[in-house]
């Protein structure tokens, strides 16, 4: 029975649970398998007690309780006797009573004081079946009688005894009554909870201290909430997320169906100027705002970030959750595994690679009938192709299922897939910075029959798997999408996708987690969401669509969803709006421009910076000129924005070495520049506190009209929309195909590719190709090497010169400082 009750709990199309069960079997353990919130008899420990403490709407009181208490009439000061009713039935019985203001008295039927008792009652109640030699006339006339054996609860008893001569009153077929009206509350109750909640969310406070400590401290010094306790607070229900630990928590997808009525709300987007060795702070800006928001201004409001790679963690860049005071917590469990995404997306990853070369090698050394054999073998004496073989039968034009049919012509066709080596383009990965697998030779053991190539390893982050995780809009999706993936080319130049290798349903199996959003928390207590984390050069450098749809849903009509572009806005904004939001659907209502008075000195014509060493003076000491010439590339980013009819505000990150005036200057700048308003902000050092005023700045332009337009049709050429990105955001005079890019377009055209977005591979540091050409470098030519295509995420990507999917180790990197504290547990080093 236990295991039963178990198995209906989970099951979300049952909403309540009646026991119809014998009393020798209505224990204690199987009244309390029950969920309390499916528990439409009321006996379970929770429900009772809170009945007994008065928190009615929290619960429902059992049917045969509700019975009693139908057929009673005002109990004020009368005396009630309880007789034989013990267990959840008579403590709630008991408890309800006393709260219409009876004197309630219980006795067993053996009692010796029975008698006595039952000839002062006002009121008798039989909680079970009274025995024979317990005769009615101890009980004086004009006594109120009811019997509520459990035995009259089944419909095999009779339930007419009204005609006794005590006038005994049952409550049998009331009490079914009484379960029935208790089922349709619980139904009721259901149906709201499906409904959009208001927020309940108690913020944590912080106590900024001066000089500001190193993240990790700040991380540890604050004491995070419960994730089913933020969940909660924000409006998710139980059976919608999956707790990894204490502080992070998986969210389904049937949120968004759930709540599929409910308005979107505000939807800000975190854009930066073009990015320099001193840093701009996005994730830094992106956090401060959303605690400014929510524990100051009382808005509701969503962070949605990029999961790091661990490379850079362990590399030079060290981590991402943000910094200072305005970062998310635990730092550690955001900045390393997470709950396990860019490892199932490195396992899908390498099981396609994996498959590639195995085909090659099983089609290079057996014949048609050999390799037919084996691809669709006989298992308990019958021999039947999956399901995904049938697909591919079907998109070759072979209408057969049974695999005795084919032809010599078409086994032929099904069972070879004559890849080229020299076009594959699916390499593997591994989420380490690791210089040595650049590049590889792979086949060299014997067993693989001298089928040896060159082949190289990617950064797991830069896999077409993660683009596509940022980019689904459902599981269907996601599938369609691993499927459409093109490996390589056939040795006639037709793709050859994951979906021909029979692959698709395992990848996507390996992905069904990874595609729930990850739930942590700001400093403060606010929600954020974790999801996804492409490159942004060959992919598109945007956390996933999904996190920010069933944010949207979650923050309500007026509220907000915070989320961050890579690099500056010339490729991670734009790239946002082109690739990302053709994919959601969504509008962004501002961007968030990100610039510091230091960056913006080094765009000036201010000194190279070494990390690790000190600050030239240029950087340090006021410097007006240097600031005002590098504010070029901040009226170049704004200008971007407006391409795209988007309000933006400027958020101006502030060190302690510059001056008031610098300050004023690039605030009064960008506001000339067409900038709604742009806003010092203090986060860093003050947390939500600090970032108030950029709060409200964001709030008021959310509400100015926008015109959001794309950059560009995705009917013009591919050629044409190269031109149109390098003419109109970087500032090119015109762009430059080398014949292997221009063959390659020619290619994706015939393919029938040509109608994707453009996704351009090119380096972060400058508007142009050459990275040492701060500001706004005019009168260049874009040169186009080489143009690939990430066909199941839906993009073209050009390359503009050569571009590393693979970083390196410095000589000093950040794994020097990182270790763990053996009798803590605790890791150090982390920034």
């Amino acid at each position: 029975i236990v295991s039963e009750i178990l198995r209906l709990n989970e099951d979300p199309n049952v909403q309540g649970l009646a026991l119809d069960l014998p009393e020798s079997l209505c224990s204690s353990k199987v009244l309390n398998a029950v969920k309390p919130e499916k528990d439409v008899d009321g006996l379970s420990n929770v429900n009772l007690g809170r009945l007994v403490c008065g928190d009615v709407y929290d619960c429902l009181v059992p049917p045969t309780v509700c019975a009693v208490m139908e057929l009673l009439e005002d109990l004020g000061g009368k005396t009630v006797l309880l007789v034989g009713a013990g267990g959840a039935v008579g403590a709630a019985l008991q408890s309800v009573l006393q709260r219409e203001g009876a004197a309630v008295l219980s006795c067993p039927w053996k009692a010796p004081q029975l008698q006595s008792e039952l000839c002062h009652a006002d009121v008798v109640v039989f909680g079970s079946t009274k025995p024979s030699d317990v005769p009615m006339s101890w009980i004086k006339p004009g006594t109120t009688i009811i019997s509520c054996s459990h035995d009259l609860l089944s419909e095999k008893h009779n339930y007419c005894q009204q005609n006794n001569p005590a006038a005994e009153k049952t409550v049998g077929s009331l009490a079914i009554a009484m379960r029935m009206q208790n089922m349709v509350k619980n139904m009721e109750r259901w149906i709201q909870s499906q409904k959009y909640r208001k927020w309940d969310l108690h913020c944590l406070k912080l106590q900024p201290l001066s000089p500001v400590p190193s993240d990790i401290e700040i991380s540890r010094a604050q004491s995070p909430k419960a994730v089913d306790v933020l969940a909660k607070e924000i409006g998710l229900l139980t059976d919608e997320i999956e707790i990894y630990g204490q502080t992070k928590a998986k969210v389904r997808l049937s949120l968004l169906e759930r709540l599929k009525d409910q308005p979107d709300g505000k939807y800000v987007l975190v854009a930066g100027i073009t990015p320099t060795p001193l840093g701009e702070g996005k994730s830094t800006v992106t956090v401060g705002l959303v605690q400014a928001l929510t524990a100051h201004l009382n808005i509701n409001s969503f962070a949605c970030l990029r999961q790091p790679s661990q490379g850079p963690t362990f590399g030079v860049k060290g981590g991402a959750a943000g910094g200072g005071y305005a970062q998310v917590i635990p730092m550690e469990e955001f900045n390393l595994h997470l709950t396990g995404d860019i490892h199932a997306i490195t396992a899908a990853n390498n099981l396609l690679a994996a498959a590639i070369d195995a085909r090659i090698l099983h089609e290079n050394t057996q014949s048609d009938k050999s390799l037919y054999n084996r691809l669709v073998p006989v298992v308990n004496g019958m021999r039947g192709f999956s399901a995904i073989q049938l697909a591919r039968l079907r998109r070759l034009g072979i209408n057969k299922t049974d695999p005795a049919a084919l032809t010599e012509e078409e086994i032929s066709k099904f069972a070879r897939l004559d890849i080229d080596p020299s076009t594959i383009t699916w390499q593997r990965v591994v989420d380490t910075n690791d210089r040595f697998l650049r590049k590889i030779t792979v086949g060299q053991a014997n067993t693989e029959k001298g089928f040896v190539r060159q082949a190289q390893f990617d950064i797991a982050v830069a896999s077409e798997i993660m683009a596509i995780l940022a980019l689904t809009t459902s599981l269907q999706d996601m599938k369609e999408r691993l499927g459409k993936m093109v490996v390589a080319n056939d040795k006639k130049g037709e793709p050859v996708t994951a979906e021909d290798l029979g692959v698709t349903g395992a990848l996507a199996v390996l992905m069904k987690d990874a595609i729930k959003p990850t739930l942590m928390q700001t400093l403060e207590g606010t929600p954020v969401f974790v999801h996804a984390g492409p490159f942004a050069n060959i992919a598109h450098g945007n956390s996933s669509v999904l996190a920010d749809k069933i944010a949207l849903k979650l923050v309500g009509e007026k509220g907000f969803v915070v989320t961050e572009a890579g690099f500056g806005a010339d490729i991670g904004m734009e790239k946002f709006f082109n690739i990302k939001c053709r994919a959601s659907g969504l509008v962004p209502s501002v961007v968030v421009l990100v610039a510091t008075v230091r960056a913006l000195k080094m765009h000036g014509g201010g000194p190279n910076v070494t990390a690790g060493a000190p600050l030239k003076k240029e950087y340090t000491e006021e410097n007006l000129q240097l600031v005002a010439d590098g504010c070029c590339n901040l009226q170049k980013q704004i200008q971007i924005t407006q391409l795209f009819g988007v309000p933006v505000v400027v958020a101006l990150n502030v060190f302690k070495t510059d001056s008031p005036a610098e300050v004023d200057l690039v605030c009064k700048i960008a506001k000339e520049s067409g900038a709604f308003d742009a806003v010092p902000c203090n986060h860093w050092s003050a947390g939500g506190r600090g970032a108030v005023k950029l709060a409200q700045a964001v709030e008021k332009a959310a509400n100015q009209k926008n015109s959001f337009k794309y950059l560009y049709s995705l009917e013009l050429p591919i050629v044409e929309k190269i031109r149109i990105i390098a003419q109109k955001v970087y500032g090119a005079q015109d762009i430059e195909l080398s014949p292997v890019a221009q063959s390659q377009v020619d290619r994706y055209t015939r393919q029938g590719f040509g109608n994707l977005p453009i996704c351009m591979a090119k380096t972060h540091l400058s508007l142009s190709h050459q990275p040492e050409r701060k500001g706004v470098p005019t009168g260049f030519i874009l040169p186009i090497s080489d143009v690939r295509a990430s066909i199941g995420a839906g993009f073209i990507y050009p390359l503009v010169g050569t571009m590393s999917t693979m970083p390196g180790l410095p000589t000093r990197p950040c794994f020097y400082d990182i270790d763990l504290d053996p009798i803590t547990e605790q890791v150090k080093g982390l920034f």
